[in-house]
């Protein structure tokens, strides 16, 4: 009876170390990183991710060093807060908290994203816009998005 509980410890203890030192070493992705792994583009995120953390559920905790919001040339603005949470699964982004995007002249929160294809769908509440994933292969940066030169030009 005592050596059948020696494999059974042996596994066990196999397991763990697999799982953590798997866990270990995902450590060293980015956010940017984890999102391409899950079939998104780097750009859903701006430039300025702090940390993050993964769930094994897939909930995800995304920390930014201060709250951020630009203007994109579509006429768009969008909102980070300094912290997002969500749910994150291949080719899906549910329960979002934390973006928003400003259209005509009212804040709306983005709950969730889905890639179909090209496309990247957007919900807002019970409305929803499709936007192709070229458009966000590049992080936009805070306060400028991604006209960051015309701005500095301007400025100078």
């Amino acid at each position: 009876m005592a050596s059948a509980k020696i494999p059974a410890v042996f596994a066990l203890v196999f397991c763990s170390c697999v799982l953590y030192c798997s866990a270990q070493g995902d450590s060293n992705l980015t956010a940017y990183t984890v999102l391409e792994q899950y079939g998104f583009p780097p750009g859903l995120l701006p430039t300025n991710v702090k940390s993050y953390s993964l769930n094994e559920d897939g909930s995800f905790e995304i920390y930014f060093e201060g709250s951020c919001s630009f203007s994109l040339e579509s006429g768009y603005s969008l909102k980070y807060r300094d912290r997002i949470t969500g749910h994150i699964s291949t080719g899906s982004l549910k329960d979002l908290k934390g973006v928003s995007v400003k259209v005509m002249f009212f804040w709306l929160t983005i709950d969730g994203i889905v890639r179909e294809g090209d496309n990247l769908e957007f919900s807002v509440g019970v409305a929803s816009a499709s936007f192709p994933v070229d458009n966000f292969i590049e992080s936009p940066q805070c306060g400028c998005g991604f006209d960051c030169n015309a701005i500095l030009r301007a400025e100078a």
